[in-house]
This record gives C-alpha cells, sequence and structure tokens, in this order.
C-alpha cells in the first residue's frame, strides 16, 4: 500500500483524498493544512484525516508528498519537500514563471529529485484510445490540429501526443476575445437565473519546426457550462481523429471509421469503478472530462509511483511537465501581443 501526504486544502487537494478514501486497499494519505479551520473542511468532504501540525506530517511517514497548493507557490513548496528528502508528485503546472521551472529542473540534477507532474488528462480513458491509435499510425502520420477541451499547461500534453511533436520548437500567435455568456454552471452548482458574465477566450496558431500545424481555441467557461461544447480534432495522412470518432484507411486504403470507445488498461482495471463502467456504458457523442475519468487517470499516475520509488519509469516525465509549463506562460505572452510571433526558446532541459 502506498502512503501520501497532501499538502493543501483546495479544490484539487481533494481528489487525492477521494481517492485515497475511494481505494483504501491502494492507498493511504493524510492532509496537512496551515488551519484548523482548512483541516476540518478537507476532514469533512473527504473522509480523510487531516493535521495542521508538521511533526505530526512528518510522523505519516509518507512514500511521496503530493503538493496541491496555488501556482504561485507550487515550485517552492517542492522545492521544501524535496530538501526534506521526499519525492514529490506535484499539481500542475511546475512552476509559474521561468525561474520557478528552472528550479525544478536544477532540484532533478543537483538533488537527484524525484519530481512528478501530475499530468493526468492523457490518461482518460477516451482521450488514451484516441492517442494510442495516433501512436500506432492508424490515421497516417500526423499534420495538423484543433484543440478546444483543455488550459494552458494541459493543452500542451494533449498537443503534443495528437501530433507527436515530442521536443520540436514552435511558433506562437495568438488573440484574446471577451465576449457576454450566460452562466449555468459552477463548482458549486448550476445557475437558472440567466445571470451574465465574461467569456475569456483565447485563440492560439502554433506553427512546430517540423511544419505541423495546432489550433489552440479555449475559455474556461468550457469546463463548466450547459451552452458550450469541447472538441478535438487531428489530421493525419490516411485519416482523422475527431471528438469521438476515427477515420482511416486500412491496408487495402478502404475508408473505415470507428466509434471510439474508453478503454480501461489491463495495468488499471483494479481502479475501475462502477461510474466509471456506466461512462463506458453511455452514449455520448460529444468529448467529456468528467471528475471521474479525473479521479482515474490521477489515481493511475499514483499507482505508477510504486515503479517509479523502485527505480522505474517516471509516470510523466518531467522535462515534458516543464515543456507544458513553458507553454502556457507563452501563450499568455502571445495573446497579450497578438501582433507578435513568439517563438519557443531553448532551455537546460532541452537535451533531446
Amino acid at each position: 500500500m502506498l502512503s501520501y501526504l497532501i499538502v493543501g486544502s483546495g479544490y484539487r487537494s481533494e481528489y487525492y483524498g477521494r481517492i485515497a478514501a475511494k481505494y483504501p486497499c491502494l492507498f493511504r494519505a493524510l492532509f496537512l493544512c496551515r488551519s484548523i479551520e482548512k483541516a476540518e473542511l478537507v476532514r469533512a468532504h473527504t473522509g480523510i484525516p487531516a493535521t495542521t501540525v508538521p511533526s505530526e506530517a512528518l510522523a505519516f511517514s509518507p512514500d511521496f508528498v503530493v503538493v496541491a497548493v496555488d501556482r504561485a507557490s507550487i515550485a517552492d513548496v517542492t522545492e521544501e519537500w524535496v530538501l526534506k528528502g521526499f519525492p514529490v508528485v506535484a499539481e500542475t503546472p511546475v512552476g509559474a514563471s521561468v525561474e520557478d521551472l528552472e528550479k525544478i529542473r536544477d532540484l532533478k540534477e543537483t538533488k537527484n529529485a524525484k519530481i512528478v507532474c501530475c499530468e493526468q488528462y492523457y490518461r482518460h480513458p477516451l482521450l488514451s484510445a484516441g492517442l494510442a491509435a495516433v501512436a500506432d499510425g492508424l490515421i497516417g502520420r500526423p499534420v495538423s490540429g484543433y484543440l478546444s477541451l483543455v488550459h494552458d499547461y494541459h493543452a500542451a500534453s494533449i498537443l503534443r501526443k495528437m501530433l507527436l511533436t515530442d521536443g520540436e520548437g514552435y511558433t506562437l500567435r495568438g488573440e484574446r476575445n471577451v465576449t457576454p455568456v450566460v452562466e449555468t454552471d459552477s463548482r458549486y452548482g448550476a445557475f437558472y437565473d440567466g445571470r451574465t458574465g465574461e467569456e475569456v477566450r483565447d485563440t492560439v496558431r502554433i506553427t512546430y519546426d517540423s511544419g505541423k500545424t495546432a489550433i489552440y481555441d479555449f475559455a474556461p467557461t468550457q469546463y463548466r457550462t450547459y451552452i458550450r461544447s469541447r472538441h478535438l480534432t487531428v489530421r493525419g495522412e490516411r485519416g482523422e481523429w475527431s471528438d469521438r470518432m476515427l477515420y482511416y484507411l486500412d491496408d487495402h486504403n478502404i475508408p473505415q471509421k470507428q466509434l471510439l470507445m474508453p478503454v480501461i488498461p489491463e495495468r488499471y482495471r483494479m481502479l475501475d469503478t462502477q461510474a466509471l463502467r456506466d461512462i463506458r456504458r453511455t452514449w455520448q457523442p460529444e468529448l467529456q472530462t468528467d471528475t471521474e475519468q479525473d479521479e482515474f487517470a490521477i489515481a493511475t499516475m499514483l499507482l505508477d509511483m510504486e515503479d517509479y520509488l523502485a527505480g522505474g519509469p517516471s509516470p510523466y516525465p518531467l522535462e515534458d511537465a516543464l515543456d507544458d509549463a513553458l507553454f502556457w506562460l507563452l501563450i499568455r505572452d502571445a495573446v497579450s501581443n497578438p501582433d507578435r510571433e513568439i517563438h519557443s526558446p531553448r532551455m537546460p532541459w532541452h537535451t533531446r
């Protein structure tokens, strides 16, 4: 059984508590919070014990520490626990500035730190099935893509795997548009009063060094709304993956199409739940990144920490996580300067 300390008490930190409660034969966890009020809140929400006393957290003797604090603090808190001698699973992004990213990279290089960024979206059962089809060459060499599904650093991870652009440089040109939208949902419940808010949408064109192209098109509204959809398309020389459909040529160049089905890999079948089975048997033409799939994806990464701690591969290469965060920073630059092309710099971790 793996044990982990959860440092933080916000919305994302509770995912790790719920996972430990959902799979008690696989995980045990403890929250470390800054106040008694926050400790009581996460304990009530997840059923997982919580403390505000650092010595009690150390006495828990976790196998690793989950750093689930605000973005601006992630790199500093990760450093704190690495210097205490613990492997760290950090929430996304792994750093909120170039200086943060260089700090995290230096911790790995100089301290041989084990740092994993919990970038989970590519492990969602539906997305992982589509990405596997691309990696297996079903649609041929991917040449272009469109992503309106997840934001910033998450998008960087999915785009890399959609287009097979690992290690490539790229150029960005972007813009930001703010328009009114009726609010229909939130983390804490739905709205029915017709209230109007702002939709802030970033649209960025990406040109990779290989000539492949992509459009990133996203507004945070898309995460919680009944009136905005989410989409993914990747076009290859021999086919296309579009949302839930795969279009491709078989070995005899006969056109085929296939409904993309979520898959639970054999390694992770002990994490399957009735809710996941219900999702897999229910027809939904749209892409969904619901909480149930999110928790499953995070749980697979936590489970893979056992092999990583024993000397196996990282559940998510730190270099990829650094690139994801850098992409986010460059997107912010691109949408703030719509008249400029933004070129990705060569960073110290780019050894591939």
